[in-house]
């Protein structure tokens, strides 16, 4: 058999999911999706779970254009306290930065998290995943510590620890398990750094947050989001309220470590730009879509070339990014921009 193309580009919404492995129920899913977005009903204790499979709604704060990233609050702590974290499909280990003390904290919307008592010893799972070279050595074998870097050049070091997530679920029940998280103590913010409490590692890991919450027997391993073009949207785990038949699937590689649909092939306004086999991977954490040194000068050649004779020119003096474009008047909105510019699409080869 040929392979088939799924192509995906930006038009009004995106939507993600990242199946791993699940089977799907469906029980009045609308108005139980309408119920997952408003506060869930307090029932149970964090000592009790219930093992049918639910799944768990979080808003989405946050935009496109022109803050460039997207959030969720997470209740965390006990008590509860609110915090902001950067979804990041990209990493796995979720962290806040935390008063412990706090050798280098950067400036955040919330009160610095403080730990519980609840240490992860260096011989839990969690922590061995965290360290993947066999010559990791436990300094102090009661507590885990990690380090995580990210492409931006931000970093977050500290310890692991267990404390409670306060969570709504579908099946009407708020709980609070205990899941393991990283107590940051010393950061160093990125190039695209904005002010968040910490991050939410959704990767495949041990350490992600879905993961923890599947070994649970709590929601099933699925992640997925979906981004309006108007700002916000939704991030949910388990499986058991969209619809499988009106969603198009893309499989992600087993192999790869982190999200990955495999090999893919880069179109510019419908046609083949001749950048193909580029290797994909979906990240959620970060604000651009980067392309590896080829194709991105072959892309910017074919922009500059479309773009001639359009009331746009470059702005050198706006170093946030290599290449900026002005208008003769500011852009309001990415409807504003989208007029200019062809579609950018990648064609996934299955």
């Amino acid at each position: 058999m040929g392979k088939e193309k799924v192509g995906f580009c930006v038009v009004g919404g995106i939507v993600l999911v990242l199946f791993l492995g699940a089977s799907v129920t469906s029980d009045d899913k609308r108005q139980r999706w309408r119920r997952a977005m408003i506060s869930g009903e307090t029932m149970a204790s964090s000592m009790l779970f219930n093992r049918v499979p639910s799944s768990i709604v979080l808003p989405l704060h946050g935009n496109v254009y022109p803050n460039g990233y997207y959030n969720v609050t997470l209740n965390i702590g006990q008590p509860s306290k609110p915090y902001f974290l950067d979804v990041d499909t990209g990493s796995d280990l979720t962290w806040l930065q935390c008063d412990a003390p706090c050798v280098h904290c950067t400036e955040a919307p919330h009160p610095y998290y403080r730990p519980s008592n609840n240490l992860v010893a260096c011989m839990d799972p969690i922590c061995q995943s965290l360290h993947s070279n066999d010559d990791h050595r436990c300094e102090n074998p009661e507590q885990c510590d990690y380090e995580v870097e990210y492409a931006d050049g931000g970093s977050s070091l500290g310890v692991l620890v267990r404390d409670a997530f306060n969570l709504n679920f579908t099946n009407e029940k708020r709980q609070s398990p205990l899941l393991a998280l990283g107590c940051g103590y010393d950061q160093l913010p990125g190039g695209s750094h904005h002010p968040i409490d910490g991050v939410l590692g959704l990767g495949k890991g041990k350490s992600s947050i879905v993961s923890q919450l599947s070994s649970l027997g709590l929601v099933r391993n699925v992640i997925g989001h979906c981004l309006s073009r108007r700002g916000g949207g939704f991030l949910f785990f388990g499986d058991d309220l969209y619809d499988p038949s009106r969603v198009a699937w893309t499989p992600m590689s087993p192999d790869a470590k982190h999200y990955s649909p495999g090999l893919a092939e880069l179109t510019f306004d419908g046609k083949t730009t001749g950048f193909k086999k580029l290797l994909t991977t979906f990240d959620s954490g970060s604000s651009y879509t980067y392309l590896n040194s080829q194709a991105y000068q072959g892309l910017i050649s074919l922009l500059k070339k479309e773009l001639s004779g359009k009331p746009l020119r470059e702005a050198s003096d706006d170093q946030t990014l290599p290449l900026c474009w002005k208008g003769r008047k500011p852009f309001r909105s990415i409807r504003d921009v989208e007029k200019y510019f062809q579609d950018l699409c990648i064609e996934l080869h299955e």
